[in-house]
């Protein structure tokens, strides 16, 4: 049986990770990668979802180097038919940061500058209140967190979680108007066409239009949800 679980964000701090970097701004895209969702939901290295991984790539106490490691982390999730879609804003606004730097060098050497301009960026936040949307599909009940830590900062979020009614599976062209992860849905369905969301570590898509199998529900024709979606880590 499938478990389908729609998951509000609503966040209590300003959100800020760099989607994409335009000279100084560093700017934050309203919309949240699923890999960082499986962090933040507790989902990764876990005894409670058996999703333990080996000791080396350990997650939970100690990361002794900043690597990402989303295959050894996330592969126990495929094993325990546990996915996480990217979340889209519902609603959001932005706020712009500017912040300054200095040079703290304890010993330099004094040449003349040519110009007298100041190291300074800026960054452009998700303000608080900003809601977003993601679904969690599982072969079994999940009991999932309230309280969420995302982005650079750990910045607080708010989770409420809606099970949704037993889907209905249905097999053909459909649109799919949620972000998803274009890695762990073309291996299963025709992807057609959809636009691009650039950022890292997978640029995802959205307003997909694809032909394959898919779940719906019959009070809630705007949702289409890919089946049999999975991470996978190279094309």
């Amino acid at each position: 049986m499938v478990f389908i679980y729609r998951c509000q964000l609503e966040l209590h701090d300003s959100l800020y990770y760099a989607t994409r970097e335009i000279g100084r701004l560093y700017e934050t895209e309203p919309i949240i990668h699923n890999y960082a969702l499986c962090y933040a939901l507790g989902l990764v290295d876990s005894q409670i979802y058996s999703t333990t991984v080996a000791e080396e790539h350990s997650y939970r106490y100690f990361c002794p180097e900043q690597v990402p490691k989303y295959e050894e982390h996330l592969t126990p999730l495929n094993h325990q038919k546990i996915y996480v879609t990217p979340a889209r804003s519902i609603r959001h606004s932005a706020i712009l940061n500017t912040w300054k730097y200095a040079n703290n060098n304890y010993h330099v050497e004094m040449e003349k500058t040519q110009k007298n301009i100041p190291s300074f960026g800026r960054a452009k936040e998700i303000a608080p209140e900003s809601q977003f949307e993601f679904f969690v599909i599982s072969q079994k009940e999940l009991k999932l967190p309230k309280w969420l830590r995302l982005g650079k900062w750990m910045s607080k979020a708010e989770l409420t979680v809606e099970q949704l009614p037993k889907p209905q599976n249905a097999e053909g062209l459909f649109t799919c108007k949620h972000p998803l992860n274009p890695l762990d849905v073309m291996f299963t369905n025709q992807v057609i066409s959809y636009d691009v969301v650039n950022m890292p570590p997978v640029s995802l898509i959205q307003n997909v239009q694809m032909r394959g199998q898919y779940y719906q529900f019959t009070e809630m024709k705007d949702i289409k949800i890919p089946a049999r979606m999975a991470y996978h880590f190279r094309s």
